[in-house]
């Protein structure tokens, strides 16, 4: 029995749906192309970090852009954030640029280092695990301490005592610090 022509016009849309589907979730993430509402933990097809920007216009209008950061994702690409892991990690959708300030808040670390986050949420454990790196700190020793010892962990990173070494006098001479006078403002 021949199929009917109704038959195969829906075969064809369903194959059109699919493909079209395949197509939108099979990538080429390009951060510009983002909106700000799914820029925040975005990774692009490159495996560059979209970082959400505020730019303040001349006429005091804010506007806020996705752009690709030099930062890199290890094994990741095409990849924007699930609600799910958002709201599990506890990270703002709507946060700028890309800093490790938030895991010196002991809420944010309780919720990065809970099983649902830390198990499921791999794009923004990897993104948090390089910035505490970049501080100096091990994100898994950092979630084992937070679950034994909460806010005393916390203490102990603000605390640390490191230092970043500052400049190098040249023969013995004193480094000086001079002060320039702030640019104008635009016009």
């Amino acid at each position: 029995m021949a199929p009917s022509s109704s038959s195969l016009i829906v075969f064809a849309f369903i194959a059109l749906a699919c493909a079209l589907c395949v197509q939108s979730t099979s990538g080429n993430i390009a951060c510009e192309d983002l909106k700000e509402d799914s820029c925040a933990y975005a990774v692009s097809s490159s495996g560059k970090r979209c970082v959400l920007e505020k730019h303040v216009r001349r006429s005091g209008e804010e506007k806020c852009t996705c752009r690709a950061s030099d930062i890199e994702a290890e094994k990741l690409k095409d990849w924007i954030e699930t609600d799910k892991c958002i709201e599990a990690c506890g990270v703002d959708r709507h946060a700028l640029g890309i800093s490790s300030d938030s895991l010196l808040e002991p809420q944010f670390t309780h919720k990065l280092c809970s099983s649902a986050c830390y198990r499921s949420c791999p794009n923004i454990v990897d993104l948090y695990f390089n910035l505490a790196a970049g501080e100096g700190v091990y994100l898994p020793k950092l979630c084992e301490a937070q679950r034994a010892h909460g806010r005393r962990e916390m203490a102990e990173i603000k605390s640390s005592g490191m230092v970043a070494p500052g400049p190098e006098s040249d023969g013995g001479k004193p480094v000086s610090f001079y002060s320039v006078a702030p640019a104008p403002p635009p016009y």
